[in-house]
Formats: C-alpha cells, sequence, structure tokens
C-alpha cells in the first residue's frame, strides 16, 4: 500500500500544481485566451467564488513569463474595496501595482511609479502604466485580480482610465492586454452611475471588452481525473458510487469537489488501505455543511442581499414569473447560486447550496426549536420509522399557537423573506429529523408552485410537498403535483402541506388533516 503523498485536495486559496492535486485550469479556454493576448484584447472572467478563477490567471500568468515574449503581471485589487471615492482609490491601486511589479521578475517592474507625479487621480493610472508601457522591452500584460471589488466613483474613473489608454495604444504605448477577473459579469460590477442605476448595464464605460469567460464547474469525468491522481499517489480509490454521489450534490463546483475529498480522507482517518464509498462521501458533506466554513458563511451571506432575495425567496416558493434578463436574476446566477437546468429551470446551483440555503434562512428558529424541552424526545419514531401524521400534527398545533409570533419574531432573522417563512419554518421544525440521523433532501424550481422535500429515514423515504394557498385550485393542483412527486421518489404514500393564509378564515378552518387517493398513491392533506 502506498504512503500519503506531499500533495493534498486544496480549499484554502489557489492551486499550484507542486502542492495540490488539481486539473490543468488551462485545459478548457488557454487556447482562446491566447488568441486573445496576442491580438492585443481586454476581456473579462468571472465566476463564482473560489472556482478557480485565481488559480487559472497565477497559472496562466506563469505560463506567458515562461514563453518569454510578454511580461505577464498579477494584481488583486481586493484591498481597494471599501473605497468607493476615485480621488482615494486611484492611488491606492497605484500602490497595489507598484507592490505587483515589485515582487514580479519583470524587468524594470521596479520604476513603476518610483518617482512622484504631478498628475491628477483623474489620469494618474493611465499615465503611470503608459509611462511603464513605454519602458519594458516586452508587451504588458496585467490580471486584475477581484476587479469587481470596486464600486462607484472609483470604479468609474479605473475603467475609463483603462479605456483611454487602450483607444490610444497604436499611437502611445500601452498595456498589450488587460483581464478583469471576478464573481461578477462586467455589468453587475457596482456602479451607481445616476440614481436609478445600480450596475453597469451594457459595460460602458469599458465597452472595450471582446470577450466575457464564465468558468464552468467540474464534469463527472474531470472530477474522477482530480480524484485518480489522490488514488495514484496512495493507492486509495474513489469508488464510482461515490464520484456518482459528490458529483450529484456538488454539480462539480470546484471548492465542493475538493473540500468532500478532503474531508472524506480526514473521516477515514487518513487510512488509505480503506476506499472511499458514497456512505463515506455522505458523512463527509454532513460535516462540512455542519461546519459552516467561510466559502458558505460567505455565499450565504449574499442572502441578505435585496437583489438577491428578490430571487431566492420566489425560488423557495415555486413561484412562476421571474424576469430572467433581470440584473438581479443575472448577479445572482453569477454568484453561483442558482442556475438553469437543461430544460431550462431555474433551481439552486447544486442540492448543498440548497441545503445551506434553508439552513442559513431559518437557522435562528432551529436555535429556539431545539432548546424546547418538549422537543427531546423524538416520539415521531415508532418501530425505526418516522409517524409523520403524527410529527405533521404537532407542527400543526406548533403553527397554531406560535405563526405570528415567529413571523414577526424571526423577521429580521430570516432577512426579510416574509413570504417564505412558512416554508422555513416547517423545514425548521423537521430538522430534528435530521438530528436523529436522518436526511431531508430539497427540491426548489422557479415555476413549479411549490416546494418538495423528501425525508429520508432509516432506509424509507417519506415525500413532502408545501404549497401557499392561493386560489380554489390549489388542493386540486396540489394533489396532482405530489401524486407525480410520490411517483419519481418510488413511494406509495406522501403528504401534501397547505400553507392558508386567509384573515378571513378561522384556524379550525386551516387546521385539517384528511385523506386522499390519487392514482393509486395515499395522499395526506395536511391544512395550516
Amino acid at each position: 500500500m502506498k504512503v500519503s503523498s506531499e500533495k493534498y485536495f486544496n480549499i484554502a486559496g489557489p492551486c499550484h500544481p507542486s502542492k495540490h492535486y488539481m486539473l490543468d485550469p488551462l485545459r478548457n479556454i488557454g487556447e482562446e485566451l491566447a488568441n486573445l493576448i496576442s491580438r492585443g484584447h481586454y476581456f473579462v472572467i468571472h465566476a463564482a467564488r473560489q472556482s478557480g478563477k485565481t488559480t487559472l490567471i497565477k497559472e496562466f500568468a506563469r505560463k506567458i513569463n515562461a514563453e518569454g515574449k510578454y511580461y505577464a503581471l498579477y494584481c488583486s485589487l481586493e484591498k481597494i474595496q471599501e473605497i468607493t471615492e476615485a480621488r482615494e482609490a486611484i492611488p491606492e491601486i497605484i500602490d497595489v501595482l507598484k507592490t505587483a511589479f515589485y515582487s514580479s521578475n519583470i524587468s524594470k517592474g521596479e520604476l513603476f511609479a518610483k518617482e512622484p507625479s504631478s498628475i491628477g487621480f483623474a489620469s494618474l493610472l493611465q499615465f503611470e502604466l503608459l509611462k511603464i508601457s513605454k519602458t519594458l522591452d516586452k508587451p504588458l500584460i496585467i490580471f486584475f485580480d477581484e476587479a469587481d471589488c470596486l464600486s462607484n466613483g472609483a470604479l468609474i474613473s479605473f475603467l475609463r482610465q483603462l479605456r483611454i489608454g487602450y483607444i490610444n495604444k497604436d499611437d502611445a504605448p500601452f498595456v498589450h492586454s488587460i483581464a478583469l477577473v471576478g464573481m461578477r459579469n462586467i455589468r453587475d460590477y457596482k456602479a451607481k452611475i445616476r440614481e436609478d442605476k445600480e450596475t453597469l448595464g451594457g459595460a460602458s464605460p469599458f465597452n472595450i471588452v471582446t470577450k466575457t469567460f464564465n468558468l464552468g464547474n467540474f464534469t463527472k469525468e474531470e472530477i474522477i481525473e482530480l480524484y485518480n491522481q489522490h488514488t495514484k499517489e496512495t493507492g486509495q480509490c474513489f469508488e464510482l458510487t461515490a464520484v456518482d454521489y459528490i458529483f450529484e450534490q456538488t454539480q462539480g463546483q470546484p471548492w465542493l469537489a475538493n473540500a468532500i475529498a478532503a474531508e472524506a480522507i480526514e473521516v477515514l482517518k487518513k487510512d488509505y488501505s480503506k476506499s472511499i464509498n458514497a456512505e463515506i462521501a455522505k458523512q463527509a458533506i454532513h460535516n462540512i455543511v455542519l461546519a459552516r466554513g467561510t466559502h458558505f458563511d460567505s455565499l450565504m451571506e449574499r442572502l441578505k442581499e435585496p437583489r438577491v432575495r428578490r430571487i431566492i425567496e420566489p425560488l423557495i416558493l415555486g413561484e412562476s414569473f421571474i424576469n430572467r434578463d433581470s440584473d438581479d436574476f443575472l448577479y445572482t446566477k453569477d454568484l453561483g447560486l442558482i442556475k438553469e437546468s437543461k430544460d431550462k429551470v431555474v433551481i439552486p446551483s447544486n442540492p448543498i447550496y440548497a441545503e445551506l440555503m434553508v439552513r442559513a434562512l431559518n437557522k435562528n428558529i432551529q436555535d429556539e426549536l431545539t432548546s424546547r424541552k418538549e422537543y427531546d424526545i423524538p416520539k415521531y419514531l415508532k418501530d425505526g420509522k418516522i409517524d409523520m401524521n403524527y410529527l405533521l400534527s404537532e407542527f400543526q398545533n406548533f403553527w397554531r399557537k406560535n405563526s405570528e409570533i415567529y413571523r414577526e419574531r424571526f423577521n429580521k432573522a430570516i432577512f426579510d423573506y416574509v413570504e417564505a417563512a412558512p416554508h422555513l419554518i416547517l423545514q425548521a421544525f423537521l430538522q430534528r429529523v435530521i438530528n436523529s440521523g436522518g436526511h431531508i433532501h430539497r427540491e426548489f424550481a422557479l415555476g413549479t408552485g411549490r416546494a418538495d422535500l423528501c425525508v429520508e429515514y432509516g432506509g424509507y423515504d417519506y415525500p413532502i410537498e408545501l404549497k401557499l394557498h392561493d386560489g380554489p385550485s390549489s388542493l386540486s393542483d396540489g394533489l396532482e403535483q405530489i401524486a407525480k412527486y410520490i411517483e419519481r421518489c418510488e413511494c406509495s404514500e406522501g403528504w401534501l402541506v397547505i400553507f392558508d393564509r386567509s384573515a378571513e378564515k378561522s384556524w379550525d378552518e386551516k387546521i385539517y388533516m384528511r385523506e386522499e387517493i390519487v392514482n393509486g398513491k395515499k395522499i395526506t392533506m395536511v391544512g395550516c
């Protein structure tokens, strides 16, 4: 049996070939990037957080410098994110570039902005880049990482100065090629050009971008290739069932694929004689979800943003209409929180993010419920199975007594997701199943008119559909929908939970539990 390799699955910062298991970051777009640079074009690279952007551009810069035709400079603008005024930001950008040049192997790079300049901030960046471009003996390429950290006046001045340099570079030397790299497409860079405009829209004042790249996730084959590097070094294999499960849960999100592999190795206590199977992968996912590292926290923090809420809340509820050309939709998609499936249905980017969205939004409710003594003993468990009628009747009692109180108390805690509060509170209530060793598979999609949950416990599945009562057709539509969901889950029964928010109805009218048979499937309708 082989021993541990010095390489490992990286979950913090960019990957390096000598230290980490990694795929060639240029495998899909390297040739196209090289063609853009050879023509002196400016372009954008964007992808969700920790999708490999920095790894890509650092590796590309190393390759360019090794080939010797150009000078390539990596420069991160992350430290400028709190500075919105151009007068303060442009000199800071100059300082960041000075550090980048000083740290590089670019000949005469130390001359960048070496002498104080009397040029005003509105032209200072353009002037210093023009000056260094005249000094260097090779064309200069700059990769501006975290470019979307800039905002407002700082962003406008930065882009305008690069644009002026670009359109005049046939007459005066300037940076040969520039890449702006970040989570968002340039249209979503935050710039209040006027009071009613919060994004750059058509990309002005940087309408010189030739190409915009969005880095995709790993394919299942690429995950296999990545994991095989570990197998080759240590002898420990990832069984195909594990890879299938990991791909299903991550949809190839690079950080998740690495984090699950790293955690699975830890679950087995680095015993490389044992292979990683689907159960180990499932435990690894459970562990990293509970740990809620910085990757998850920073992503879930976005849920607080009104423009993200305007997309995620309808998604949780399954509402139909949303403008897919809106800045809100495109922004949320660029963040990596949602995606469009092959049949053009809008869904969470992967099941892990769906789980985390709900956990983030109802965390305070979960904490409140788990502190209640009456819920310590799982009375809903009988002979290794869930008595779902008992569990949901408990929820009905809870909802009747506490719905208004909880909606008010947790309004701020769930970031104003008021419409989705019933769905979120029920899912917080069901969290005890997970705490008892079960699992909840969540399905949200725009346009479905509902949310589907499949509670898994002890080898049994319990399909549940959540629906808001919005008219006479709610019950008939819900019965038809849950019947199809039961069929898909390969079960014989399911539960349809209907939340009725009609002010004119009494609780006695709203609270009920009755059975229906639809297409041979037993359905328990649970009124709330």
